[in-house]
């Protein structure tokens, strides 16, 4: 069977009508390249799928969509092998809010402070750098073993350790990379440099009195590297690994970030957002090592060199 744009009839209700989906069985490249043509918004795009109201099928049909069944528009997803199960996606911004709480408590920090990082996170303008990201960056440091607590914490660090719900302690350096994460986009107005300088202020305006000051002051150090990702020791390596995991993603998980930090741009014209965003894939590509933790290489650094690669190639096509 040959290579098509596959869609099936909408029946699941949302937003007052009902939505069905658009695919392709071969390539999300073909998927976004129709959709544009379309005039279908980045926006419907869902990992490996558009979402499409009943208002566009006719329409979709006669521009070259194959209507078909959805169990064989299923079926040929899945053995095109671009189908996302649920479990691989990307957390939607209510699912990811309630593991941002739960991550805080770890902490023993008010919750205003948190309720603020919230607030900043969930900003009308941003679109990847939003709490999902936060949510992302918090899980890939439990990936690269910057997890929340430990299981013995040193006689010097135990009057420092944050005393756990459940009886755990967390180490004052673990608590410490993780705010960095909490704080490293938390001022975010898409000016690279500026961004992060801001963010580790911010950092210091907050923390200071609420945490040790040299633990405050290397967690505005960490957000600082953030800018360059050019880490100088093993803490600075995890941030910068966990920054950057999302380019280790699986294609489609991959597609929806590049989509979303194109509508963090959306105020640029094409031509410029595409010479940009060319210069920052490149130097990523460029980047040796992209990675900096043994864990961080083995889990994101050959997936992320190939997303990156891929979409170098839709970058020079365009």
């Amino acid at each position: 069977m040959g290579v098509a744009i596959l869609i099936d009839e909408p029946r699941w209700p949302a937003h007052g009508t009902v939505f069905g989906h658009l695919v392709s069985d071969s390539s999300l490249d073909e998927l976004h390249d129709f959709a544009a043509r379309a005039g279908l918004p980045s926006r419907a795009f869902d990992h490996d799928h558009y979402d499409i109201p009943v208002s566009r099928y006719d329409d979709l049909v006669a521009a070259g969509a194959l209507a078909v069944g959805e169990r064989e528009l299923v079926r040929r997803l899945a053995a095109s092998g671009l189908r996302v199960r649920r479990p691989d996606k990307s957390p939607t911004r209510a699912e990811a809010r309630p593991a941002a709480l739960a991550d805080w408590d770890r902490y023993g920090l008010p919750v205003d402070v948190r309720d603020d990082l919230l607030a900043r996170w969930a900003e009308p303008h941003r679109h990847y750098h939003d709490v999902r990201h936060l949510v992302a960056c918090l899980s890939a440091l439990d990936a690269l073993g910057a997890g929340r607590t430990r299981a013995a914490v040193s006689r010097r660090d135990r009057v420092a350790a944050v005393s756990e719900p459940d009886g755990a302690s967390i180490d004052p350096t673990i608590r410490v990379l993780r705010l960095a994460a909490w704080f490293h986009d938390a001022v975010y107005d898409g000016v690279p440099g500026r961004d992060e300088e801001a963010s580790a202020r911010l950092a210091e305006d907050v923390l200071y009195g609420l945490i040790p000051a040299r633990e405050a002051a290397e967690v505005a150090r960490l957000v600082r590297m953030t800018a360059d990702h050019r880490p100088a020791d093993d803490a600075a390596a995890q941030l910068s690994d966990a920054d950057l995991s999302v380019l280790g993603q699986i294609p489609g998980r991959y597609h929806v970030y590049a989509r979303d930090v194109r509508l963090d741009y959306a105020h640029l014209d094409d031509d410029t957002w595409r010479r940009g965003r060319l210069a920052v894939v490149e130097s990523l590509l460029g980047a040796d090592p992209l990675f900096h933790t043994a864990a961080g290489r083995r889990l994101w650094s050959e997936t992320a060199r190939a997303n990156l690669a891929a979409e170098r190639k839709r970058l020079v096509g365009i």
